[in-house]
């Protein structure tokens, strides 16, 4: 690995590369993947020692042997004297949307302030009680996904406190293929914070980087990258133990589409919340299956199969349809080569509003919040083909990917 101690937003570990195409081939990893948590204590602990740390994670913040951070960064030696949860707490079984109280480990007496709660961002106090603040977190490879919003919260608070950030980096669990559309500025939210893609291909460390110029910060930022890894390979490539990101995106198979089927989340169908598969079905009680999937393999979509499926949600986080069977559509990815969540649901969304008009129920604000723009759900409710909505796309990836170069850390 070569250190680009060049780098204007400080010490960054890692190769930088250019270039690349949305869709990479999938490739096994010749060697187990090293976390930057790994990468820290073997490499570069004079980022920590001496300091008084504190440390944004969760569940997902392990080592090869699965591990937690904690554990590790406190065997070590290190000071860690303040926890930072995000969006479904610290142990990552909070339902989404739901806010999480501040509270106490049990295990190490720490505090533990929530960052998806009363208050998103740490308060300056505590920061300011503090030398470095480091980030542990597993994406999970979609725009949609909020730890990003947490992770620049934390830098807003740094810098305002002349405290460095420093991500410790996980692999992109999906790989780095581009797809979707790129968000409208106009539509910035905690669930779209920057102009990227549905489907990003890049990892937490790179994604705080492009935040970094884009928002306009001047947070003293570091990322301490993944050894190892290519960017085209998936998580189970890696050889790292997988622990879901969060209580409804259980497996690799979910994350993989996770970046479509999340714009079901902004209509009147359940995506699967409160069943062993959530996010790789969709359903509602009035779905006319046969219909839909009529239309949808009529496009003969690659890397991708669909099956009938029922199911009836327990206890869903989103309220929908609890208790109640539900006729469904299940994905099953076929071939991740040639994959595209994306315009697989876009497909979904047009056949289900041509079968059914007046029952899709686009939740306007939610979904527009999610889709990155209103006219993916004007163009579907004017008719539009498929192939007209996403006619546009291509060309919005190429500006992005051309846009990232700079805050690339590994290889395409």
């Amino acid at each position: 690995m070569h250190v680009r101690s060049a780098w204007r937003v400080g010490l960054v570990l890692g190769a930088a590369a250019c270039g690349g195409g949305p869709v990479p081939e999938v490739v096994p990893a010749r060697r187990a993947a090293r976390p930057g948590l790994e990468v820290l204590l073997g490499d570069s602990l004079a980022l920590v020692a001496g300091k008084r740390v504190g440390l944004v994670t969760n569940q997902s913040g392990v080592d090869a042997t699965g591990t937690s951070s904690v554990d590790r960064l406190r065997a070590a030696g290190i000071e860690l004297v303040a926890l930072f949860s995000p969006e479904h707490g610290f142990r990552g079984n909070a339902d989404p949307g739901e806010a999480v109280a501040s509270t106490v480990d049990s295990a190490t007496g720490l505090p533990i302030y929530s960052l998806y709660g009363r208050n998103r961002v740490p308060s300056d106090s505590v920061v300011r009680s503090l030398d470095v603040l480091l980030v542990d977190l597993q994406d999970a490879g979609a725009r949609y996904y909020t730890y990003l919003a947490t992770t620049v919260d934390v830098m807003r608070a740094a810098q305002r406190a002349e405290r460095p950030v420093v991500v410790l980096d996980r692999p992109n669990p999906i790989g780095g293929a581009v797809q979707g559309n790129v968000l409208d500025s106009a539509y910035r939210t905690d669930v779209g914070l920057l102009a990227i893609p549905m489907r990003h291909g890049m990892t937490l460390g790179e994604l705080a980087l492009l935040a970094r110029n884009d928002l306009g910060l001047t947070a003293d930022l570091r990322v301490v990258p993944v050894v190892r890894w290519d960017r085209r390979a998936a998580f189970d490539q890696t050889a790292l133990p997988f622990v879901p990101p969060s209580p409804n995106l259980r497996t690799l198979e979910a994350l993989f589409h996770y970046p479509g089927t999340c714009l079901f989340e902004g209509t009147a169908l359940s995506v699967g919340r409160g069943t062993d598969a959530a996010f790789e079905q969709i359903g509602a009680p009035w779905l006319d299956t046969a219909a839909v999937l009529k239309r949808v393999r009529a496009a003969k979509l690659p890397g991708v199969s669909f099956a009938n499926v029922a199911f009836t949600p327990q206890r869903p986080g989103d309220g929908k349809y609890a208790d109640t069977p539900l006729l469904g559509i299940r994905l099953h990815v076929t071939d991740r080569r040639t994959y595209d969540p994306t315009l697989t649901a876009v497909h979904l969304l047009a056949a289900i509003q041509a079968v059914h008009p007046d029952k899709i129920g686009f939740l306007v604000r939610g979904f527009d919040r999610l889709a990155g723009t209103d006219r993916l759900r004007l163009a579907i409710l004017a008719g539009h083909t498929p192939a007209e909505i996403v006619s546009g796309w291509r060309e919005e990836q190429e500006a992005f990917l051309e846009r990232r170069k700079p805050f690339l850390v590994y290889p395409e």
